[in-house]
């Protein structure tokens, strides 16, 4: 199909791809050089100072004074799941990535999904409200393309109930929402420093808290339960940071504003470029929010385009544009969940499923320049143009 696909019968327009996700590495001498610095110490994990200066860093950046840089985000949200004292059940948006809900799962939580606002793609507060049962003991907000959730209201759903309140922000380092950087909002947040994210540690993650006891338990939970003298106190698991992406971490973080910087002059070419083709709606910030606009989304409106979601995908893939739907099927429609409804989707949530079933992630970053955007911007034009012969081409 995809030789038939491309360019409706030609060749790729993209020699060779271009990816979703690519890794940005800012300063390449100055990430080997402190690589060769932690070497010459022999100090490569276990709190080295490479790992402390960037708890730190993150920590001012964010606004709070604790920060435990984790090996990556996955574990720092179970850590803090277990340091939190979840338990029971904990309400979540369905509309996220699958590593949120089964961290829950794997410390023994419930995930119990709730929808989703669809305008903004976050926790619909009304409808996480209607899931509260006297099992609940926390709600894990998600801050969905970087663009924060609706915070005031979450905070006010937790006080009224009792709930913890812990964000899972892998995406939305370097935003704010009403001029208060992400990092700050409910009990914790976690950070994810993942190759695919814009400031990345090859691999990491990190937990932020203006908790004091909170953030004393996570540091014990992240280091086998051993605190000072090595002396055990809790149940814990070995979630450190090495030296190694420390200095990965460090040196993007040092560029973090230029790489925004970067990802938005994309983005406003993706949004020139898209204004005028029918049915293709470019995802933005909700107002009083800003985005690190690491992930470029657009919504498929079938029949605006007279085109599928899914044919659109195929065709970008043939052109070597390697376009990705995203977080499709939703968590509740997701094994194990998708037979678990009765206990952790209690009601529909037909905002996720349709959200899930019209969006697409285009390429960004500094592995794509803004001429490739344009001819990005072109593909997505001429594909919806020609929308009848595309449809018969992925059919046949």
């Amino acid at each position: 199909m995809g030789s038939e696909l491309a360019i409706l019968g030609g060749e790729p327009a993209f020699a060779e791809a271009l990816h979703v996700g690519r890794p940005n590495i800012p300063d390449e001498g100055l990430v080997l050089e402190r690589i060769r610095q932690a070497i010459d110490r022999r100090w490569l994990t276990s709190f080295g100072p490479l790992v402390k200066e960037f708890e730190e860093e993150l920590a001012r950046q964010a606004g709070v004074k604790h920060c435990i840089a984790t090996c990556n985000a996955t574990i720092a949200l179970q850590v803090l799941i277990r340091a939190g004292g979840l338990r029971g059940e904990v309400v979540m948006p369905s509309f996220t990535f699958i590593a949120t809900a089964h961290t829950l799962r794997w410390e023994g939580v419930t995930p119990v999904f709730c929808d989703i606002d669809e305008e903004t793609g976050n926790i619909d507060v009304a409808h996480a409200r209607k899931v509260i049962t006297e099992r609940t003991t926390g709600i894990m907000g998600v801050h969905l393309w970087g663009n924060p959730a609706p915070t005031e209201e979450l905070a006010a759903l937790a006080d009224e109930h009792g709930l913890r309140l812990f964000y899972d922000s892998a995406h939305a380092i370097g935003g704010t929402r009403l001029g208060r950087p992400v990092g700050g909002f409910g009990d914790a947040e976690v950070y994810s420093f993942h190759a695919t994210k814009f400031v990345n540690a090859f691999e990491g993650g990190a937990i932020v808290t203006d908790d004091d006891a909170l953030a004393e338990r996570v540091r014990l939970t992240h280091n086998y339960g051993r605190g000072e003298g090595n002396h055990v106190s809790c149940v814990g698991t070995n979630a450190k940071m090495t030296e190694v992406a420390a200095a990965m971490g460090l040196t993007s973080l040092e560029n973090m504003a230029y790489l925004i910087d970067v990802n938005r002059e994309r983005f406003d070419r993706y949004a020139a470029g898209l204004a005028d083709v029918p049915g293709i709606r470019l995802r933005r910030p909700s107002p009083g929010n800003t985005v690190n606009h690491q992930y470029v989304v657009i919504e498929v409106d079938t029949p605006g385009t007279g085109l599928s979601r899914d044919d659109l995908v195929a065709t970008l893939q043939a052109e070597n544009v390697l376009a990705r739907t995203h977080f499709h099927p939703s968590c509740h429609r997701t094994e194990p969940y998708v037979h678990e409804q009765a206990v952790s989707a209690p009601l529909p949530l037909p905002h996720s499923e349709a959200l899930s079933d019209r969006v697409v992630q285009l390429p960004t970053g500094t592995g794509v320049t803004l001429d490739q955007v344009d001819q990005v911007c072109a593909l997505i034009g001429r594909a919806v143009r020609h929308a009848p012969a595309v449809t018969k081409a992925c059919l046949a």
